[in-house]
């Protein structure tokens, strides 16, 4: 069946998850690329910086790691890579839906002037640029455009004007006066960064959220706990104290921290580490 954002959806609410993974999945599933090239996305994957994706769950750093830990050992498998150096953003991808979803790299030239083959993309570069057109982008119509197909390539930390200045003087110097808008996007995919780039404003301090105490005190326990091995470290402690005990300890740890059972299990496994019950 041809993966669709209704039928992830329904496997994501039909998955074994917390709340808080539920919804990070959600966040991600909204943000898929569905047309080949949407945005400089291959098909299926969304692109994050983890700082953004933490913002927009309302969580910190340190729990994001964790949910995706939670989605990535789940029957949805997702994967993430940077595929643009240290600095970009990182790429997301359900795996369990690889065999549905046919990835294609679709690269615009003079033939090819949009950033994907279907006309009713959201995104498309088409058309003719006039290189002697206005020098500011903001009163063109190609600035949107640049914003939004820029998120995924190397210069996404570039100003948009920055980039649309160095495409006018790119062109000028060979001589071009008007060229295809293919050649914007193709300009930005072979973005060479300089000493002078701006960098992407960060989050100040006074808008991060600082996890409470008790959560603090949770997270401690959990990355005591790999969450690849979870399996084994539940198997080895029900085995040293019975299923009933282990049982126990897992509900007492959802009263005291109000977490998902997820979390408590990892919790579980990580005090049980630290107090020697149970290998690393």
């Amino acid at each position: 069946m041809e993966p669709t954002t209704g039928l992830i959806l329904r496997r994501i609410t039909q998955t074994n998850l917390s709340v808080a993974a539920h919804k990070l999945a959600t966040l991600i599933l909204d943000a898929i690329a569905w047309k080949d090239g949407y945005n400089g996305l291959s098909r299926g994957t969304a692109a994050f910086t983890l700082s953004a994706l933490a913002e927009k769950m309302g969580v910190s750093r340190q729990y994001l790691s964790v949910l995706l830990s939670e989605l990535e050992t789940s029957e949805l498998q997702l994967e993430r890579a940077k595929t643009n150096g240290k600095f970009a953003p990182w790429i997301f991808r359900f795996s369990a839906f690889d065999e549905e979803i046919e990835t294609h790299d679709i690269v615009s030239g003079e033939g090819d002037t949009s950033l994907s083959r279907d006309n009713n993309n959201k995104t498309i570069f088409s058309g003719l640029i006039d290189i002697t057109a206005n020098s500011n982008v903001f009163q063109t119509s190609w600035a949107e455009l640049i914003k939004a197909a820029k998120a995924t390539l190397p210069c996404w930390n570039v100003d948009t004007q920055v980039i649309w200045d160095r495409f006018l003087a790119f062109n000028r110097s060979r001589g071009n006066g008007r060229v295809p808008a293919g050649f914007l996007l193709g300009f930005m995919r072979r973005w060479r960064n300089s000493s002078g780039t701006p960098p992407r404003p960060e989050v100040k301090p006074s808008q991060k959220r600082v996890p409470d105490p008790k959560e603090r005190e949770l997270l401690r326990q959990m990355q005591a706990a790999p969450t690849a091995n979870r399996q084994f470290h539940a198997s080895d402690l029900c085995r040293l104290i019975g299923h009933a005990a282990y049982e126990a300890r897992v509900l007492d740890v959802i009263r005291k921290f109000g977490c998902q059972r997820f979390s408590a299990t990892l919790a579980v496994h990580g005090r049980a580490v630290l107090a020697g019950e149970i290998s690393r």
